[in-house]
């Protein structure tokens, strides 16, 4: 780590200073036989009392000033290979470090113990290389020290059962002609929970969350117990044999091959600590295992207890980001009392396939173009745009009967009291620092409060949005005058007679008073105006910041020139008209906020036409009222339209029946025709109830079979041959999607990025969509073998993850791949990542790079031969 790596020499120095050579961490070094021509390494530590070492694995980044995690490095060789990740002892704990910045640090104390497994293939070379680690008491940290070890191994009989642990990733190619021994990369298992990493590059992407292992006991007689161990990395969760796969996640489940050596008796059982509730990801009650271990056992009878109990289970593992299906083999040697993870026998008689596209390959790690990369999202911009939005709610708040009044008698004041005009103006500018000063202090009281992850978590958590669409009901029918939204009186007593004092303190709280006395005006475009703010952690700051500045600056403009005050309109009824129009638009985003929350979490409530329908309604009262044709409490009889309400009622009806268009048909989507102005207001046009769903052009799927209906009504494939063979046919470019049903952020893509008119126009009119669900269980006619991986494909899931893998090296969703139909890549491949521009961006750098491969190929816009 760069920051900790600073920290050595000071360390070394200090130990020379003490004058003496501590050794609290003694090593010891076993090799155990784990197989046929496989150990399991393991290195002990001995940690002296009142020190700790600390653990490989880390959660603080490269950049933080942390300790030096323990690492254990290999010096390469072709005579070994390494298995899987290294393991560590079940001692671990984690805490606070005082001695780093209280940043937080997993650490072992008394004893630490690490296993390595590995497979030899040339015995006649030992295994060497060193350990690391640094030790540190409660004062002081010894720089790390380092201790080398070799193993010198001989061949192992061959093991009861062919059994052996899957890396939990994609090994490292081998090496080339032109690669020796010596110039290979060093492997290295240090600071990282990722499997081994060459320190030549980049891991492959490859995940394995959950670790199997396999027991087996007798009970009684030829009574056997099977125990299946999943050691579960913090963070993931697996779910419980009883989950149903029609409503949610794939539940964890055992199949056992048919044999006439044992008998099953009775229904697996599972055991450790889970947690049964509603999944915030799959939106159905689940158990689901939260902590390892998760145990499961099943008893059986054996006839022969020498022949092992084969089979495999199958299971999803999911954090809060992705979910990620997998199947393994196993093979339990009941005599033995072990099992393991099996390798397929080459010779087993399944059909053999090879997936691997050497275009892809070539192409992936360095795609035609480089346009297209996951650009940052533009932080600065958006922050501009929430002081806009603060800003426009300062200048609303201005016109409300709380705040407009105050401007000349506060100005007056200032101008009157003062000695000179300067004292005045400099008196007005101390005012309105204040009010800035004041509210920017609440923006960032809320920031504290509630911290950055939270704020922006509120953008789409359901229970925030629905009680957002409360408040903002109830802040709307304040406006409409039925009641008022008003602080405790004592509050703005005390702070009067604070600003009786005189001088900066008394012009501070008479700001403050001014703040107290008008927060029924004010409190709810605040409110409106945080809420809208809080997916950024420096949003309420801003927004707050461009509300007070709006607030503030016709109090210190009107005290620089006093005879502007003659120009303003006199206070009276037109500014309960104000207040008005904005309750009407707070009913308005009520709504919003109950559509987020029925999106969220599939109510139905409020589908694209009943939404639309209550916004008609919502602006049509709202024209009625500025024509005067209803009227709320407190206001008076509109005698005669003002133009300027008259221009406001104009633009209203305008509006209004600009939200009527929202109700005319698409003929190119086969929907409503979704308006611009409403784009992440309204729900996606897709979701309603009226219309039928599209169907997939008979003429193509009569040819590809594969061909239908995917997210959001959008033509695709799902058969990868199938799609590139029509790509090829129309010589157009592939969008490659690798999704899953149970993938919550292909959804959100899905639903928040494909779903608007620049994302969708591109994905219906320029690419060849191929969608590859990875967790379809459907069955494969035959069980098939993969040649790279050495793996069973039984079903239609396992043969695309299969794909995924020995082609991109990853096995999470979603992946986007852009291809041209010669399967060549055209721009760096994106996972998940929020941003409607960033998504547009990327095909756009796809279909460019592809139209310069293809000059001949249709122009953009161009709708795919057949489509409807």
């Amino acid at each position: 780590m760069k920051k900790t790596l600073l920290l050595l020499p000071i360390l070394f120095l200090a130990s020379l200073l003490m004058g003496q050579v501590e050794t609290p961490v003694t090593w010891s070094f076993e090799a155990k036989p784990a197989g046929e021509n496989t150990y399991d390494l393991v290195f002990k530590a001995n940690i002296a009392d009142g020190w700790k070492t600390y653990s490989p694995f880390q959660s603080y980044g490269d950049d933080v000033f942390g300790p030096v995690p323990t690492g254990i490095y290999f010096d390469e060789g072709d005579h070994f290979e390494t298995i899987g990740k290294l393991k560590e002892s079940d001692n671990r704990q984690e805490a606070l470090e005082p001695l780093f910045d209280n940043i937080t640090v997993a650490y072992f104390k008394k004893y630490a113990t690490f296993t390595q497994r590995v497979r030899v293939s040339d015995f006649g070379k030992p295994i060497t290389g060193y350990v690391e680690c640094m030790a540190c008491d409660a004062e002081k940290c010894l720089p790390p020290s380092a201790e080398d070890f070799s193993f010198s191994l001989k061949p192992t009989a061959s093991a009861p059962v062919t059994a052996e642990p899957k890396s939990a990733q994609t090994e490292t190619a081998p090496a080339t002609d032109e690669t020796t021994a010596e110039t290979a990369p060093k492997f290295s298992i240090s600071g990282t929970e990722d499997a081994l990493v060459s320190d030549a590059g980049a891991s492959s992407g490859m995940k394995e969350p959950v670790q199997w292992s396999f027991s087996s006991k007798l009970l009684q007689d030829s009574l056997y117990e099977v125990t299946f161990t999943a050691d579960i990395e913090a963070g993931w969760t697996i779910y419980s044999v009883h989950t149903n796969p029609d409503d949610g996640p794939l539940p964890t489940t055992f199949n056992f091959e048919d044999s006439d050596e044992y008998q099953l008796v009775g229904a697996i059982s599972e055991s450790g600590k889970t947690k049964t509730g509603m999944d915030p990801v799959f939106k159905v009650e689940v158990t689901k295992f939260v902590e390892s271990p998760a145990v499961f056992t099943q008893q059986l009878v054996a006839m022969d207890p020498t022949q092992p109990v084969t089979g495999y289970l199958t299971y999803m593992t999911c954090n809060d980001a992705e979910c990620i299906p997998a199947d393994v083999d196993f093979a339990i040697n009941l005599a033995a009392g072990a099992g393991g993870i099996v390798q397929v026998d080459p010779a087993s008689g399944l059909k053999a396939i090879d997936q691997t596209v050497p275009a892809i390959r070539e192409t992936h790690k360095s795609p035609v173009a480089t346009c297209g990369k996951e650009a940052q999202s533009d932080e600065e911009s958006s922050l501009l745009w929430t002081f806009v939005l603060g800003f426009a709610g300062g200048l609303l708040a201005l016109l409300t009967p709380c705040v407009f009044p105050m401007i000349p008698l506060t100005v007056s004041f200032f101008t009157k009291s003062s000695q000179d005009k300067a004292a005045g103006v400099r008196n007005a500018l101390i005012y309105g620092l204040s009010i800035i000063v004041i509210y920017v202090a609440i923006g960032l009281l809320i920031t504290g409060i509630f911290g950055a992850t939270a704020l922006n978590a509120l953008s789409t958590n359901w229970i925030a949005n629905t009680l957002f669409f409360v408040i903002f009901l109830f802040f709307a029918f304040s406006f409409f005058g039925y009641y008022e939204i008003t602080l405790p009186s004592s509050w703005a007593n005390k702070s009067d007679a604070m600003a009786d004092r005189g001088g900066l303190i008394g012009i501070f709280f008479m700001a403050f008073t001014l703040a107290l006395v008008s927060f029924s005006c004010t409190g709810p475009i605040i409110g409106s105006a945080l809420v809208q703010s809080a997916t950024s952690s420096l949003g309420p700051f801003v927004v707050m910041l461009g509300f007070s500045t709006a607030l503030a600056l016709p109090f210190a403009l009107f005290a620089a020139f006093p005879g502007w005050l003659n120009s303003l309109p006199r206070s009276g009824g037109w500014m309960n008209s104000v207040k008005v129009v904005l309750g009407f638009l707070e009913l308005a985003l009520a709504l919003k906020f109950l559509s987020v929350a029925d999106m969220t979490m599939h109510w139905g409530i409020l589908p694209y036409e009943v939404f639309l329908g209550a916004w008609i309604l919502v602006f049509a009262a709202m024209t009625a009222y500025l024509f005067g044709w209803i009227k709320f409490p407190h206001d008076s009889p509109v005698k005669k339209l003002s133009p300027t309400r008259g221009g406001f009622a104009a633009l209203s009806l305008a509006f209004t029946i600009y939200l009527v268009t929202g109700f005319m048909y698409n003929e190119d989507t086969k929907s409503y025709n979704a308006l611009k102005l409403m784009s992440g207001l309204a729900p996606p046009a897709n979701y309603n109830i009226l219309l039928a769903k599209g169907e997939a052009d008979e003429s193509i799927k009569a040819k590809y079979p594969s061909f239908t209906k995917c997210a959001n009504d959008l033509d695709c494939f799902k058969n990868y041959e199938e799609g590139v063979a029509y790509a090829k046919e129309n010589d157009m470019p592939i969008l490659l999607d690798f999704t899953g049903y149970g993938c919550v952020n292909c959804r959100k893509t899905e639903e928040h990025i494909w779903v608007e008119d620049v994302v969708k126009d591109k994905l219906e009119q320029d690419f060849v969509l191929i969608s590859l669900y990875v967790d379809d269980r459907k069955e494969l006619e035959e069980t098939l073998l993969s040649i790279p991986r050495q793996e069973k494909l039984r079903n239609v899931g396992n043969l695309w993850a299969d794909f995924q893998i020995v082609n991109f090296e990853q096995n999470s969703q979603p992946l986007y791949v852009m291809m041209s139909p010669d399967e060549q890549v055209l721009a760096p491949p994106r996972g998940y990542k929020e941003g409607v521009q960033d998504y547009a961006e990327f095909l756009e750098c796809g279909l460019n790079t592809f139209q310069g491969l293809n000059p001949d190929a249709p122009s953009k816009g161009s709708k795919p031969l057949g489509s409807n």
